[in-house]
């Protein structure tokens, strides 16, 4: 099984996130950012991952040391449970609507980390929740698991349907790109190493 555990204390959070790739996917998520916890277990449904998430971290501050922090767990934990990466797919790509809005994502766990972020939130705020995090979290993701990254919006106008297609897009992308390839058993790539 490829799983990963990871624990992350700093000052500011104490972070402990439990991943399982090869789902069915299953989800115990508190965050202490509602918003966070939401997005997550959208990973969650569309990705076909476990995952486990206890975090407490200094909201009284703000929302961005948590959600950078699960962000760092997520990418950390990824990186862990895929070991070298024999015989995955390592692309992964897919576009998701959510009424008026349309996202792509696009992956490859080549180990180089890059986040185009291409997403317009006209709203600086879903809740309590400053939408700026949203880039701040994939950009953690991205850092942590070596992944190359992109998020493009072709379509939307509703901040809260942008955001949740990005969210889906990108655990569509990432389950495609974790599974096993049949027609390849080594390392997807001509360098022999990712």
């Amino acid at each position: 099984m490829r799983t990963a555990s990871i624990h992350r204390k700093t000052k500011e959070t104490d972070i402990t996130l439990d991943l399982g790739l090869d789902g069915p996917g299953r989800t115990k998520i508190k965050t202490g950012v509602g918003f966070l916890d939401h997005m997550l277990d959208l990973v969650v449904a569309h990705g076909a991952v476990k995952l486990t998430v206890a975090a407490r971290g200094d909201l009284h501050v703000d929302f961005h040391h948590t959600v950078e922090d699960v962000g760092i767990c997520l990418g950390q934990a990824i990186k862990e449970a895929l070991g070298d990466k024999a015989g995955i797919r390592r692309y992964g790509s897919a576009v998701v609507p959510m009424d008026e809005a349309l996202v792509m994502a696009a992956v490859d766990l080549g180990g180089r980390p890059h986040l185009s972020y291409e997403l317009e939130a006209r709203r600086r705020r879903i809740g309590d929740f400053e939408t700026e995090l949203v880039e701040e979290f994939f950009r953690a993701v991205v850092n942590a698991a070596g992944m190359n990254l992109h998020l493009r919006q072709l379509a939307g106008r509703n901040t809260h349907h942008i955001i949740e297609a990005a969210f889906k897009a990108f655990a569509r992308a990432l389950r495609e790109a974790v599974e096993a390839d049949p027609r390849s058993r080594g390392i997807p790539s001509t360098k022999g190493t990712l």
